[in-house]
């Protein structure tokens, strides 16, 4: 461990700037943006289109349609057979996959470097002349309904996780789950896919990325090829959402299920999202989590919890702003056999209250912004997290100068910021606190405001 802390330690010090990631930038005539990202260490490529549009942006009452329009994008289209996308790039020996979040969509392909001319046909034949029957929707309707009773319904730390989401969103459509509820899953039809594919599968909505063994002029060439000729969707409309009234209550829930075989506890407070040119408090919120619980060895509350008072067997802090709207800012404590759950978050709000109390630790900080450094470098050994990097962030309204400028902002970060964010921050008005159980430990179900 001392080792590769000094070797972290060396790399930091031995790149005095940040590591050039080569991107060049361009647009289509028909709006559509391109990113490429050079890596030429391999000749593979990873081949991106992210959607700006996701399950947040549904109408009402129809949730899960992002995610059943994803599994849809697979079932052909006039010059490509249903099933058969994903064989005709497992013939190239590359893999695919897609995605579904709140605020995007993303499709990717890994194949070799040669072989991205096919991957852009491919993914521009789908993008606008998807082929749908009520004969191939249906059941894969039913496909995502059995997707939510493995995922969700039958896992008790799944359902807890969903309550306490929906419980955390007053307004915001954050607080509807990305693949939906059941009930309204189950009364999706053909139309109600081909409709939102309609206006939000078009290259005005859509950035590509592409990373890897590529040189942008030859990308540049193949996107106008390909991508250039589809026609943009005019009445694309800006995204827009309800918005979160205040906050003012405590939110607390408890949920007993007998599969529970660890008890936990999770609080989320309502926290801001990275912005376009302002990034600094997302920053600061980021470096807070990292102090918090980023390592059980080292952070405030593994130290607190799991050592000094062996309260707890396991404690972290979470928190990520790549969103369009506000996020979340989350703490967890399992506690240890023998703790009971109410002295378990006795215990934390205690050590939360010394953290604010005694301020940051100088050296501790050190320490993780080189981690927080050392991990960026190493990140981008991999062109996939990469061009997720750069995908993510311009689909939630980030531009490129952000990615680039983020690690530097992290870096500047000080001690008094991250106190004063606590201050604001860990305020139990805009939080859920949430209490996992099994039948030993209650057998509650409840929701109280």
């Amino acid at each position: 461990m001392i080792r590769r802390l000094a070797a972290l330690a060396a790399t930091c010090l031995a790149l005095p700037a940040w590591a050039d990631d080569h991107v060049t930038t361009f647009a289509l005539e028909n709006g559509m943006e391109v990113v490429v990202i050079e890596d030429h260490r391999a000749p593979v490529v990873v081949h991106m289109v992210w959607y700006r549009v996701g399950s947040a942006d549904e109408p009402a009452g129809k949730s899960g349609i992002a995610h059943y329009l994803e599994h849809l994008m697979f079932k052909g289209t006039d010059d490509v057979a249903p099933g058969e996308f994903s064989d005709l790039v497992a013939a190239q020996g590359g893999t695919d996959n897609a995605f579904t979040s709140y605020d995007y969509t993303g499709y990717f392909q890994r194949v070799a470097a040669d072989r991205l001319d096919l991957m852009m046909e491919l993914e521009a034949d789908r993008m606008r002349g998807l082929a749908l029957t009520e004969e191939l929707a249906l059941p894969e309707r039913a496909v995502v309904l059995e997707e939510r009773t493995q995922r969700t319904d039958s896992d008790p730390g799944s359902v807890f996780s969903e309550q306490r989401t929906a419980a955390q969103y007053l307004a915001h459509p954050y607080g509807i789950p990305v693949i939906g509820w059941r009930h309204e899953i189950a009364e999706l039809t053909l139309d109600d896919a081909l409709g939102f594919y309609r206006e939000n599968y078009a290259p005005n909505n859509a950035i590509v990325v592409v990373a890897g063994d590529v040189q942008p002029d030859e990308v540049r060439a193949l996107a106008e090829e390909h991508y250039g000729p589809l026609e943009p969707n005019p009445e694309l409309e800006p995204r827009a959402r309800p918005q979160e009234p205040p906050q003012l209550v405590e939110r607390r829930m408890t949920y007993s299920d007998p599969r529970v075989a660890q008890p936990y506890i999770v609080r989320t407070y309502l926290a801001p999202e990275r912005d376009p040119g302002d990034q600094r408090e997302a920053a600061v919120l980021t470096m807070l989590s990292e102090l918090l619980g980023g390592s059980s060895a080292t952070s405030w509350l593994g130290r607190q919890l799991q050592f000094d008072e062996p309260l707890a067997i396991y404690t972290s802090a979470f928190y990520n702003g790549l969103s369009v709207d506000d996020t979340t800012f989350g703490l967890t404590v399992v506690p240890a056999p023998g703790v009971a759950l109410d002295e378990a978050e006795a215990a934390l709000d205690e050590a939360l209250a010394r953290f604010v109390e005694e301020g940051v630790d100088a050296e501790q900080f050190e320490r993780i912004k080189m981690q927080v450094r050392a991990a960026d470098i190493y990140s981008r050994d991999d062109v996939s997290a990469l061009a997720r990097r750069y995908g993510q962030a311009l689909t939630v309204g980030l531009a490129v100068d952000d990615v680039e400028a983020w690690p530097e902002i992290l870096q500047s970060v000080t001690e008094e910021e991250v106190i004063a964010a606590a201050r604001t921050l860990l305020d139990r008005s805009n939080a859920v606190t949430g209490w996992l159980t099994g039948p030993e430990d209650g057998d509650i179900q409840e929701v109280t405001q």
